[in-house]
């Protein structure tokens, strides 16, 4: 039975609107993905974050198809993989994904990420292509992810084109505040990859002191703290009972008191658990 709880969405800066919590599918393995999309899908997600890259494309398609939810209720976010930045690879790897998710158009497509090491620094060319398919329909939305504020810098500068949305790692140790403020100052929604820092947050002292003091789950006051933030978060399990509570998100809040103790936890960039974007260059 598909659930009816509230959620929030985020206006972004062409007009649309992206709902403010997601299902992520990284790490789903493709056998189980299936399965496990249609499992949101049913305990209320309506927003569904998969790459190229995640190698389950085909199977967050499929549980779509199965949902029997209509398609304009369902928003679909995809990435471009890191071996297809030419432009004519944008193009054909696009279709590709669109075949795979049994699309005829994609709601949200990023470019994973920003590779200044490869393709001799050029990734304007990469999101000029991006905005050529929003530009001949088959894209409703483009950004980037992983772009550090000389990035985005460059692409607006050379194109006067903004991408609407920004996916960069952010969590309670770190707050990745330099992409952050740079994509907030050009009007860039801010999409926080691993809310829970890989699950470590979820052992905080302060965060579960504060989940004592709220009454919910140490995972539930991690992703408020994001909601509050403004954050646009997409956690994931592969747990029904798990994606049910991250969903419940919405009838609480954190006082600023909370806010200001998770605050804390930031330790700048020796939080960073990802890749560093200015030097990541794994094709």
């Amino acid at each position: 039975m598909t659930s009816s709880r509230a959620t929030s969405s985020i206006k972004l800066s062409d007009g649309t609107s992206i709902p403010q919590l997601g299902f992520g599918t990284f790490q789903v393995p493709p056998a189980d993905a299936v399965e496990t999309v249609g499992a949101a899908l049913d305990v209320g997600f309506r927003h569904i974050d998969t790459a190229q890259g995640y190698k389950n494309e085909a199977e967050v398609g499929e549980a779509i198809a199965n949902s029997g939810i209509a398609r304009d209720e369902i928003y679909v976010t995809s990435k471009l993989t890191n071996s297809m930045h030419a432009r004519d690879d944008v193009m054909r790897s696009f279709d590709e994904t669109l075949a795979k998710l049994r699309l005829d158009k994609l709601d949200l497509f990023l470019i994973h990420w920003p590779l200044p090491t490869r393709y001799d620094g050029d990734f304007v060319s990469t999101w000029r292509a991006m905005l050529e398919l929003v530009e001949d329909g088959r894209l409703t939305s483009a950004g980037v992810s992983n772009f550090e504020p000389a990035h985005l810098t460059k692409i607006i500068d050379e194109t006067g084109a903004t991408p609407v949305v920004n996916q960069i790692e952010a969590h309670p140790y770190f707050h990745n505040n330099a992409a952050r403020q740079a994509s907030h100052d050009q009007a860039i929604a801010v999409e926080a990859w691993g809310p829970l820092a890989r699950g470590e947050a979820l052992d905080d002292p302060i965060v579960k002191a504060i989940a004592t003091e709220t009454d919910r789950a140490a995972s539930q006051v991690v992703l408020r703290w994001h909601v509050q933030r403004g954050d646009i978060i997409f956690p994931k399990s592969m747990h029904r009972e798990r994606m049910a509570e991250n969903l419940a998100i919405f009838d609480f809040e954190l006082s600023d008191d909370q806010i200001a103790r998770i605050d804390t936890l930031d330790r700048g960039e020796d939080g960073r658990q990802g890749p560093n974007p200015n030097t990541f260059d794994a094709l």
